[in-house]
């Protein structure tokens, strides 16, 4: 029996900033299975901060979505992305400013593709002002995407550059369903 199960790409973690003969290093790639559990600890971090949201607003129902949305932004920095396809690969690109590459873990699986970051926050002291809005607050992403097609997740390539991760996946092959016959008995 053929096993057609897609794995799951996994890269160790380097600290450094250059690999060997000075290359830039790649984002590290983790089981999806780690990042499942990662987003179910973000959900359950972004429902504690909506309820503070929702008792600041005196408890008041009807604007729960709103408190929730508001939570998201406060633990989440926004992630663009475009996805472009071509006949054997999908390229991802994510604007991920801030981030280095040892602070990103891509999981790719089948047609999932999950990345997530979380830098060390810096704390600047205000020399002037007091600060009335700013989307500077999270030091962390998450991004779940459903791709065009399955992946080979073992073929992913990741490099980040100017504060772009770009991703090249290249696809899976397609099985053809087979024809069997049957006899009769």
């Amino acid at each position: 029996m053929e096993n057609t199960e897609q794995k799951t790409a996994i890269v160790p973690a380097e600290k450094e900033t250059k690999g060997n003969l000075g290359e830039p290093i790649s984002p590290i790639f983790v089981e999806a299975e780690k990042m499942f559990d990662k987003l179910a600890e973000l959900s359950k971090e972004t429902a504690q901060k909506a309820y503070e949201f929702f008792l600041k607003r005196g408890g008041e129902f009807g604007k729960e979505l709103d408190d929730w949305f508001n939570a998201e932004s406060k633990l989440l920095r926004p992630v663009a992305v475009e996805i472009t396809e071509t006949d054997g690969k999908i390229n991802v690109n994510a604007a991920v400013p801030g981030f280095k590459p040892d602070e990103i873990e891509i999981s790719v699986k089948d047609d999932q593709l999950i990345m997530s970051g979380r830098t060390e926050k810096k704390e600047e002291k205000k020399e002037e002002g007091e600060v009335v809005y700013t989307d500077w607050e999270s030091d962390r992403f998450f991004r779940q995407l459903t791709l065009p097609s399955a992946v080979q997740a073992d073929n992913v390539k990741a490099e980040l550059k100017d504060g772009i991760l770009k991703l090249t996946l290249p696809k899976a092959e397609v099985q053809e369903p087979k024809r069997i016959a049957v006899k009769a008995g």
